[in-house]
């Protein structure tokens, strides 16, 4: 290994440890890996010039306009129109207001393409009812943030942006069309945990709703369920592009959350505006410092080093396949999801090539695994905002998030070693090239 992916891996490490922010790290680490080279021209410019070319992509204009759309569809009463069309379906059976807790953050999450906006919002609701129908917190609490993590792989997602723009091979279209099936696998595989508790416990279920009480529900719904059906359907009958399609979306939430439930008022849209430019900036500077440290790690060979490395240990597919889900599944624990897609992108798509493995099977695999983070410390978004609105530590969701978490990762493996699960949906809708 050369000198300055050496400097680029210790800064890195040592400034994690020492809880700098992950986008600090990254950039410093970037910083003194270029320095270490003394023979790079323009030495003192060309992490920031690198940091502006990795956010010059017109695809990544999609991203705060999902933001955007995400933050009026929380703010809009989607969430409470969408709980009770998943009551309405599912809460009758053992356990019922468990899977309407999941079907609901699948369903919230998939429209808003954020898996905390499906956490404060579902959850902000789910937990004090499920609290008050005798079910556990910190199980109620477990379920949630779980379930969350659906949406970002059910379209549309803004990780699932960022690898198509890691990747450059993958329109955004494919891998979006792509997560479908799998997002529902995880779904339901969370939603098997539910039914084996229910069972442990006894639960009978809620009362059945009738045919007209699941039309009405359906239709207070359908609004905000069509958005899902606008922007996939657009996109994929060409109408509009996937950037495109993010901004129909803000105009479609904006709309639907002033005009037809009018829970947001013009005096909010100021606080929605600028929690989008919070959101938006961050994103953005994790998106800059790990294109500039992904561009330093192909100059060190990085990429290459591992890669020859994994296929060293064993040329069995089976194998290296579950090293490169271990891996991710460490990584994810540690790093936030976009840096991570933009850093390991490059270490691990070659790997999977080499193995027969599509970039689209490969970015659902590779977001499935990190969404398993998102439930984990020390960095697990999802897990610190459900522990906040349920009112428990995490110690205490500790062990009711053992069956999730086994559960997920069983999710992961059927998207490894299934390739139709992520291929069929592409393949039929003509985006695979």
């Amino acid at each position: 290994m050369t000198e300055v992916a050496i400097v680029l891996v210790l800064v890195f490490v040592a400034l994690l440890l020492s809880n700098v922010p992950i986008g600090v790290a990254i950039g410093t680490a970037s910083l003194a890996a270029v320095f270490a080279n003394g023979g790079m021209a323009s030495s003192e410019t060309i992490v920031a010039d690198r940091m502006v070319n990795g956010v010059s992509s017109f695809s990544l204009l999609a991203i705060p306009f999902f933001v955007l759309s995400g933050i009026l569809m929380g703010r809009g009463g989607m969430a409470r129109r969408l709980i009770d069309f998943a009551n309405a379906l599912v809460g009758r059976y053992p356990g019922g207001l468990s899977y309407v807790n999941t079907l609901t953050c699948m369903m919230f999450g998939s429209i808003s393409g954020s898996a905390t906006a499906a956490v404060s919002s579902v959850g902000g609701f789910m937990l004090p009812e499920m609290t008050r129908n005798g079910y556990d917190r910190d199980f109620s609490v477990a379920v949630t943030t779980a379930a969350a993590t659906t949406g970002l792989i059910i379209p549309p997602s803004n990780i699932m942006i960022v690898y198509a723009v890691a990747c450059g091979s993958v329109s955004i279209a494919a891998i979006f069309i792509a997560g479908v099936i799998p997002g529902i696998v995880m779904g339901l595989c969370i939603m098997a945990v539910c039914l084996i508790h229910a069972i442990r416990k006894g639960d009978k279920g809620g009362a059945k709703c009738s045919r007209r009480q699941v039309w009405t529900a359906f239709r207070r719904a359908f609004l905000s369920l069509f958005l899902m059906v606008v922007i996939i359907g657009g996109i994929l009958g060409g109408i509009f592009t996937a950037t495109e399609a993010a901004a129909v979306a803000v105009a479609y939430s904006l709309i639907l959350a002033m005009a037809v439930y009018r829970e947001v008022k013009w005096r909010d849209l100021p606080d929605i505006l600028r929690q989008t430019g919070v959101t938006t900036a961050v994103v953005m500077l994790l998106i800059a410092v790990s294109s500039s440290m992904s561009w330093i790690m192909t100059i060190a060979n990085i990429p290459q080093t591992i890669s020859s490395a994994l296929v060293a240990v064993s040329e069995n597919r089976f194998v290296l396949l579950l090293i490169i889900n271990l891996l991710l599944l460490a990584v994810g624990t540690f790093m936030d999801m976009t840096p991570a897609v933009l850093i390991f992108t490059p270490i691990f798509l070659p790997v999977a090539r080499q193995l027969g493995m599509s970039d689209i099977q490969f970015g659902i695999m590779m977001i499935a695994n990190l969404c398993i983070g998102l439930c984990t410390p020390p960095v697990g978004s999802c897990l610190f905002l459900g522990c906040g609105i349920g009112k428990t530590s995490i110690a205490n969701v500790t062990k009711p998030m053992i069956p999730f978490f086994i559960a997920m990762i069983v999710a992961v493996l059927l998207i490894t070693f299934i390739p139709a699960l992520s291929m069929w949906l592409p393949g039929i809708a003509g985006l695979l090239k």
